[in-house]
């Protein structure tokens, strides 16, 4: 799987979890238990509560 796949498929996942439970410590720690870096994981979390934003907001 490409590197892209792959970030595509844990921002879906963690855009899933963060819709469930909008709190960015747990999304955090999910991200972290995807065994990226503390950047990426913050990365991916501003990535899902812009995406979330955009949801709510239609």
């Amino acid at each position: 799987m490409k590197s892209d796949e792959k970030r595509s498929h844990r921002l879906n996942y963690l855009l899933k979890c963060y819709l469930l439970n909008p709190k960015e410590i747990d999304l955090y720690q999910r991200a972290k238990q995807m065994g990226v870096t503390d950047s990426t994981a913050k990365d991916y979390i501003r990535t899902v509560i812009i995406q979330a934003q955009k949801i709510y907001a239609k």
